[in-house]
């Protein structure tokens, strides 16, 4: 057989793929025009909301020195109060980014959602129709759970530890819609909390919408960008050595695969595959994995990342 016979095929990319890269050539060619900037709060840029549904009436989530828990609340519908999940997946995240490019644009903790949701789900290159799983009920029933809930925010700082108790949004105005059994609410005014608001002017981070646009269906995508855009944001002087383990434990709360201490790197590879046995921290590990390197621990290890 010649060497020519023996090639494989080039796979071809798809489409999706050929349109993360075009996006990111976009990104990296053009800068950012006004319309295109987002903003997130650098404190959810650290540790996100659930990625997908959750049972119960509470999530956790800790990665290092920082931990976020998160408590359902309940909504008056114009005749009882209804218990509402946690919010969890790619909406939310869009959500708070919206509401928080909203707030800092017009200098204002009062975003007008009703008036102003059709043409953020479109940026985004979602669809606008309503039905059980369109684009306007996924927005409508996250935002309301965004509404209802309770968070509490844990976080060392220079040798001092913080806890922050409270609610993004400090007041929700919805229109009921009473034509049905089940009254169901649109939402019409978000206020957020004053406390929310002061820290959100304080530390915000930049985001392209571009980049929103194209990771909108994938919860991690979006964390993973959240996560790099505060990074790179306030990084100075020389890189950061990040290893896998810090990585694994920001990121992969969900997932299960083997411990990265008691496997060789080519074992890696499994990790978050279906059937594989939960990750646990192995001896001496700890439980919360921050992304800096250890006090006293070198610089640079095998396994490891520059940013």
């Amino acid at each position: 057989m010649s060497e020519q016979e023996n090639e494989k095929p080039v796979k071809q990319l798809t489409r999706k793929t050929q349109r993360l890269i075009d996006t990111s050539v976009k990104i990296a060619t053009e800068p950012m025009c006004s319309g295109d900037r987002a903003f997130a709060h650098a404190i959810l840029c650290n540790v996100g909301m659930p990625r997908s549904k959750v049972d119960g009436n509470e999530f956790i989530r800790q990665c290092g020195g920082a931990v976020l828990k998160i408590t359902g609340g309940d909504l008056w519908d114009g005749m009882e109060l209804v218990a509402q999940p946690i919010p969890y997946g790619p909406m939310p995240r869009l959500i708070m980014a919206y509401l928080n490019t909203y707030a800092l644009r017009l200098s204002s903790p009062e975003v007008p959602v009703g008036d102003s949701a059709s043409e953020f789900l479109r940026m985004l290159g979602k669809g606008t129709d309503g039905g059980k799983r369109g684009a306007f009920t996924t927005f409508r029933k996250q935002t309301q759970a965004l509404a209802a809930c309770h968070m509490v925010l844990g976080f060392t700082a220079n040798g001092i530890a913080y806890t922050y108790n409270g609610q993004p949004v400090q007041e929700f105005q919805a229109f009921v819609n009473d034509k049905h059994d089940q009254p169901s609410l649109w939402p019409g005014v978000v206020r957020l909390s004053d406390e929310y608001y002061r820290t959100l002017k304080e530390h915000a981070v930049p985001l392209d919408m571009r980049a929103l646009a194209e990771l909108k269906g994938s919860s991690l995508a979006l964390d993973i960008y959240y996560w790099l855009a505060q990074r790179l944001y306030r990084i100075e002087g020389r890189p950061i050595v990040l290893h896998w383990k810090a990585l694994r434990d920001q990121f992969g709360q969900e997932y299960t695969g083997y411990t990265p201490c008691t496997k060789p790197a080519a074992s890696t590879r499994g990790v978050g595959e279906p059937g594989r046995a939960p990750w646990t921290p192995g001896p001496g590990q700890p439980r919360g994995g921050g992304l800096e390197p250890q006090e006293g621990s070198p610089r640079r290890q095998g396994g490891g990342a520059e940013v």
